[in-house]
């Protein structure tokens, strides 16, 4: 009977245990999503929310009770300087699990845990924007095709002007050589009369 027995031990003594959950809140901090069975992640997060909870106000106790259980320099840097900064408005539930079906070889039930603040996908507010193109006149129903007949339409515009930037340093060089020849004119104009 379980009677009293409020947490998974995961068929796990009690120091493989705390040091495998301490791996994992390690590498979901490091990482941002980390792919584990449905038991592990249950317990994963009861495990790191608190943790993420103390992160929230940066004090040198705080920092010493999270090391004390995360008991690595660079998780405690990445989540008291960036994940915390992240998350300080929101006021719990850091983690999602999201479940992705069974493992093929023991069939285990496997999931994702993931911090819900670092997802641009399901955030939506901070995607990037694509820059749009000119469109033809002619349609087309699809976007694949309107993107191509903007490309050429563009690459038809930058023609010519490499053709008129070409012909103007010829304009130029003729523009130079009739003054020239023009004073050749006169000074043999000139020799002629004085002779």
């Amino acid at each position: 009977m379980r009677h009293g027995k409020k947490f998974n031990h995961l068929s796990r003594t009690a120091s493989h245990r705390n040091a495998m959950l301490s791996n994992m809140a390690g590498s979901l901090i490091l990482s941002k999503r980390i792919t584990t069975t449905v038991a592990k992640a249950k317990a994963l997060r009861k495990y790191v929310e608190p943790l993420l909870t103390k992160s929230k106000e940066d004090t040198t106790h705080n920092r010493r009770i999270v090391f004390s259980s995360l008991k690595n320099k660079e998780v405690l840097k990445e989540l008291f300087d960036e994940v915390a900064t992240k998350i300080a408005n929101r006021p719990g539930g850091y983690t999602r699990i999201i479940k992705l079906g069974s493992r093929l070889g023991d069939d285990a039930e496997m999931a994702l845990i993931e911090l819900v603040d670092y997802n641009e996908l399901l955030l939506g507010g901070e995607k990037k924007e694509k820059k749009t193109t000119r469109r033809s006149r002619r349609g087309g129903s699809s976007k694949g095709s309107t993107a191509v007949a903007s490309e050429t339409k563009e690459a038809k515009e930058d023609a010519p002007k490499k053709e008129a930037k070409k012909e103007t340093p010829k304009a130029d060089a003729k523009k130079e050589e009739t003054p020239k020849e023009e004073k050749k004119d006169k000074n043999t104009d000139e020799e002629k009369g004085n002779d």
